[in-house]
């Protein structure tokens, strides 16, 4: 059987590798047992973080409006608001609704009161 001369796919592959883990400390940057172990590591962490990152942002939107509706008692909750929202058939996400509680927050009052005249 003829010897295989492999020439540069090991290499390159190794090298792919050593430059996604580059920025690593220690070892994790420098053994390729371990790089290759840190890049399925920090590649199985950036996709489950992803999802979290979406959680977290929703949180962070309700608790905005939330705090800015018990604050002036437009609707003395989010529930509340947020049921008025759908019944009125008033398509406003959260994220939208964050922004206003905080930038303008005369905007959400007078959304809050056109909800509560219309019954």
């Amino acid at each position: 059987m003829t010897r295989v001369k492999r020439g540069y796919t090991a290499r390159r592959r190794r090298t792919k590798i050593r430059l996604f883990a580059s920025t690593f400390r220690g070892a994790r940057s420098r053994l390729t047992r371990t790089t290759t172990q840190q890049k399925m590591r920090a590649l199985i962490s950036s996709h489950r973080d992803r999802d979290r990152q979406k959680r977290d942002f929703r949180r962070l939107w309700i608790t905005r409006i939330n705090a800015v509706t018990r604050e002036n008692r437009i609707f003395y909750s989010y529930s509340r608001l947020i049921h008025n929202l759908y019944k009125r058939q008033l398509l406003l996400n959260r994220k939208i609704l964050a922004q206003i509680a905080i930038s303008n927050r005369n905007c959400l009052y007078m959304i809050s009161n056109k909800i509560s005249q219309i019954k």
